[in-house]
């Protein structure tokens, strides 16, 4: 895809189907990998990090093919060991949910890891399952970062891990742990955070008849449990729409994203109270979300990041289109993510003329008239959708740089945005 480049664009007008959600397909897909039988999965995400996820279940001896645009995948049983590396690409969701799975296979197993394990470290979901009684280290393969996991088994028992670092560590114990013989006690020694994308994980398991007990301080997996194949349909993805919605209510606009199912289980639809809170017109149907756009100045906002942190990049723009200051909260973990995202954040924005002042978990924004800028979005997804929004309302150009970085959770973003109205030069957009 190469650079992209947009110019400001007063106006979008359309209708588009929101982008199927990363992290439910992430989730349906290890789940049928795990049930006896054959599940399919209809509207799946294609994007590299559910790429990831296809390749690690076959690697583990699920079976995968397409019909009539659905993924189709026969589970594995018993989980096989696999002979080969596992190439998580740069999923760190992904190869946190499948330690513990591949834990449980026969045999050692070898995850990769294409990017930095420091950036999306895994250290306490190891030691949680030491205390379960499996093995695993972080190491290197060929100069690649990996962990390498024993295999044989999960004894089971209790355990326990931070609530606030990754709700990723918890899924992935939750996928693995109803096929141990002893049954396993999750205590969390911290409050939990993103609590949402654990009740999504809640959610596909108990569609696979697997039942898991989610508490405020704990988790309780039942022993022996039985994955059964379930058919699914992924729901249109929150995190991803919110840079539309963002887009909508920056300019003056009549936006519609249909296949958005507000009543479906995730934390960032919050997305649109914010925008009701920052003063922007909207309504909500029962499969899709209407924005619409004044062009005017927004309210100011303070939120609290804690539950939503794939959110904070959009928040980010909206505060830059605000009249006053924004404060966003509770974000420490987003330093943990594919950059340190508070800092491109304010580093990216702030070339653009943004007012951003940076603490260790926070950014407090006073809206101000942007201009465009080379932007650099680090490798993050995130950050080259955020910085391509501000663009709408910016003065001049704005050049986003590597922007194939977007096929990780959203490859028709650039695409969308053109279908809306907007500018779009450059690079070979995704359909």
């Amino acid at each position: 895809m190469g650079n992209i480049f947009l110019r400001r664009t007063a106006h979008l007008s359309g209708e588009i189907c929101a982008s199927a959600s990363k992290s439910y397909t992430q989730r349906m897909v290890i789940a049928a990998a795990l049930s006896d039988g054959t599940s399919k999965i209809s509207n799946p995400l294609c994007s590299e990090d559910t790429k990831a996820a296809i390749r690690a279940v076959t690697a583990l001896g699920a079976s995968f093919n397409t019909e009539d645009g659905c993924w189709v995948i026969k589970g594995s049983k018993p989980i096989k060991a696999s002979r080969a590396p596992i190439d998580c690409g740069e999923s760190g969701a992904i190869l946190r949910f499948m330690i513990p799975v591949v834990a449980m296979a026969d045999g050692a197993s070898i995850l990769l890891f294409r990017s930095s394990i420091k950036k999306r470290p895994v250290e306490p979901l190891l030691k949680s399952l030491e205390i379960l009684g499996a093995e695993a280290h972080v190491g290197k393969l060929s100069g690649v970062d990996a962990v390498f996991v024993d295999g044989g088994g999960i004894a089971g028992g209790k355990t326990k891990i931070a609530g606030d670092v990754s709700s990723q560590f918890i899924s992935g114990l939750m996928f693995a742990c109803p096929l141990t013989k002893k049954g396993v006690e999750i205590s969390l020694t911290s409050p939990l955070e993103s609590a949402d994308y654990v009740k999504m994980t809640e959610v596909v398991l108990s569609k696979h008849s697997v039942f898991v007990g989610v508490e405020a301080d704990r988790i309780i997996v039942p022993a022996n449990q039985i994955y059964k194949a379930a058919d699914g349909d992924v729901p249109g993805d929150f995190s991803s729409a919110a840079f539309l919605l963002a887009a909508a209510a920056i300019t003056d606009s009549k936006v519609t994203l249909n296949k958005l199912d507000f009543e479906v289980v995730q934390g960032d639809k919050a997305i649109i109270t914010i925008l009701k809170r920052m003063g922007v017109e909207g309504k909500v149907c029962s499969d899709s979300v209407e924005i619409q756009g004044t062009g005017a100045l927004l309210k100011p906002i303070e939120v609290d990041a804690k539950n939503i942190p794939d959110l904070v990049p959009a928040i980010a723009v909206l505060a830059c289109y605000a009249e006053g200051t924004s404060i966003i909260s509770g974000a420490r973990r987003l330093r943990l993510k594919e950059s340190d995202r508070l800092q491109s954040i304010s580093e990216e924005l702030g070339k653009m003329g943004a007012k951003i002042t940076l603490t260790d978990d926070a950014l407090t924004i006073k809206g101000t008239n942007l201009h465009g800028a080379v932007i650099d979005p680090h490798n993050d997804h995130r950050i080259a959708m955020a910085a391509a929004v501000a663009a709408l309302g910016a003065e001049g150009e704005t050049t986003i740089r590597d922007a194939e970085c977007i096929r990780k959770s959203y490859p028709q973003f650039f695409h969308h945005l053109k279908q809306l109205g907007v500018d779009v030069v450059g690079g070979k957009l995704d359909r």
